[in-house]
């Protein structure tokens, strides 16, 4: 299979914002996505991007995306987080997703950081067999911690 990985460019965001919705289905939260092509041009572009988007292009379509974003550890300095990794349906198991992977990783290694890290849902145990297997260690004693929007309004409005 041909195919090119490239940084995104502001004209590929609908295309990622599909993609994006494909992985909401993936993950059985299709009502989730609330971010819009707008906010992704936004916030990836211009003086100071938010993050950094790979593509993986076959024949004109975008058929896969990494997006990172730098982090900051105390202990380590700076990071590259990886928040999504995504391959359309009809594209799994080409070879694309390590391909996308393998740029992700030489992205970090270009930009010097101590530590990528990215979380991944427990039952998806191809991709937590795939990490394994590339050197990725899974940390099991840690939680991912988080708090909606709603839940910051109520925390920050209680007396």
């Amino acid at each position: 299979m041909n195919y090119v990985i490239r940084d995104a460019r502001e004209e590929d965001m609908t295309q990622v914002l599909g993609l994006i919705q494909e992985l909401a289905i993936f993950e059985k939260e299709p009502d989730a996505v609330e971010i819009t092509v707008e906010e992704l041009i936004r916030e990836g572009f211009g003086d100071h991007p938010l993050f950094h988007c790979f593509v993986a292009e076959v024949k004109d379509e975008i058929v896969g995306i990494a997006l990172v974003y730098y982090r900051f550890s105390t202990w380590q300095g700076r990071s590259v987080h990886l928040e999504d990794l995504i391959v359309k349906e009809s594209m799994r198991g080409t070879g694309l997703g390590s391909a996308l992977y393998k740029e992700v990783l030489k992205y970090a290694q270009s930009k010097g950081v101590r530590r990528v890290e990215w979380v991944v849902l427990d039952w998806n145990t191809a991709a937590i067999d795939f990490y394994e297997k590339s050197g990725a260690k899974l940390l099991k004693d840690w939680y991912l911690v988080q708090m909606d929007q709603d839940g910051v309004n109520k925390f920050v409005s209680k007396s």
